[in-house]
């Protein structure tokens, strides 16, 4: 694996483009797939939007990130929450491919990530988002944060849910190494933001295809749903992800 993770980082230093750094990422990260014997198997492709969008996904283990880097084409910025960045050489890297970290905590901070993820999406780039914020050994599709649909809402690009199975059997939280086991990202039809009165209904909407095709439980409690009502129609708030 070293054979692939050394050259990778020196691309990275050394590209001078984001857009290049983040070719570089994906080729590091479909060729590590590859060499642990799990290359990604993608389906679905023809449901990604040649223009901007937003996806969302579900998040099962640290190795989410790494797989849709390979899964998604290069132009997609990835909101991360802030702690990535403090890390030496995973908060390097994820800076060199032009990553956005959010401190979940501090509103101003949210206000200003959601600025810089509106620019992104003006130049451009589509955005990507795992709205469950967290994961853990638990089988099930975690309650959602509204940030990716609050910018869908604000923005009108489409929502693409993406579903990626085999993550969690693969690493654990738990486990530092990964087990034998098969990878894919199913990416599902656009959700247009525009057929739903508000970020809540295109929450409900997203959730139903994701579990559709992830065949884990529904963790999210009836009785949350309230407290996200009442965030309709307010400020662009970001989600994040380990």
């Amino acid at each position: 694996m070293t054979g692939c993770v050394i050259p990778a980082l020196v691309l990275l230093i050394f590209t001078p483009a984001r857009r290049g750094r983040r070719q570089v990422a994906r080729w590091g990260a479909k060729t590590f797939f590859s060499l642990i014997g799990s290359p990604v198997r993608l389906e679905g492709t023809d449901q990604l939007p040649c223009s901007p969008c937003i996806v969302v996904a579900n998040h099962a283990s640290y190795l989410d990130g790494i797989i849709l880097t390979a899964a998604l084409p290069p132009n997609f910025t990835f909101l991360i929450k802030h702690e990535m960045a403090r890390l030496p050489l995973a908060g390097f890297l994820l800076k060199r491919i032009g990553s956005e970290f959010v401190d979940r905590e501090k509103s101003s901070h949210r206000n200003r990530a959601a600025r810089r993820l509106l620019k992104a999406a003006a130049r451009g780039d589509s955005l990507a988002f795992f709205p469950e914020g967290t994961f853990d050994d638990t089988p099930g599709l975690r309650p959602f944060q509204l940030g990716a649909f609050s910018s869908a809402s604000w923005t009108k690009l489409p929502v693409v849910p993406i579903v990626i199975l085999g993550s969690r059997a693969k690493l654990p939280s738990t486990s530092w190494f990964c087990s034998p086991g098969s990878l894919s990202v199913r990416i599902c039809p656009p959700i247009d933001p525009m057929a739903h009165d508000s970020a809540l209904a295109l929450v409900r909407a997203t959730r139903g295809v994701m579990l559709e095709w992830l065949g884990e439980p529904d963790l999210a409690p009836l009785e949350e749903e309230p407290v996200a009502e009442r965030l309709r129609g307010g400020p662009l708030l970001p989600d994040g992800s380990p």
